[in-house]
């Protein structure tokens, strides 16, 4: 997929609006995944993912400042996110079909908290933006 001039501008406006919302968007994000798709919290055996819990916290922000980065170096989002490709494919072996999943429920919590920002140009900028991150991140499975 790829983002054109006028998606990669309006990537990076959105994102400066996402910007200090890092921690709590992505935890949301991610909870509303574990809810929506149960089977994702394979992955976090042992580990608390309540809503309010700290981990869930965490690991959401990390997970956005991932994306904060990629939007940083949207022009090569591919060697930005090689090494966090390598860990989730290799190391981590999450199922590929979950980071979809992921961008969708960051979209909607994009679109629930900031709807005024959600304008059909930009909806489909952040989501090619979305599914251009999962086709990365997927890579290293082929």
């Amino acid at each position: 997929m790829v983002l054109t001039a006028e998606d990669k501008a309006n990537v990076k406006s959105a994102w400066d609006h996402i910007k200090g919302h890092e921690e709590a968007f992505g935890a949301e994000a991610l909870c509303r995944m574990f809810d929506s798709e149960p089977v994702t919290k394979t992955y976090f055996g042992g580990k608390d993912i309540s809503e309010e819990s700290s981990y869930l916290h965490s690991h959401g922000k990390k997970v956005m400042c991932a994306l904060t980065n990629a939007v940083a170096h949207i022009d090569n989002i591919e060697a930005c996110l090689d090494k966090l490709s390598d860990t989730h494919a290799h190391e981590l072996m999450v199922d590929p079909t979950n980071f979809p999943r992921l961008g969708h429920n960051i979209l909607l919590v994009i679109g629930i908290h900031m709807p005024q920002l959600l304008t059909c140009a930009m909806h489909c900028s952040l989501d090619k933006f979305l599914c251009q991150v999962a086709e990365v991140l997927t890579s290293k499975y082929r």
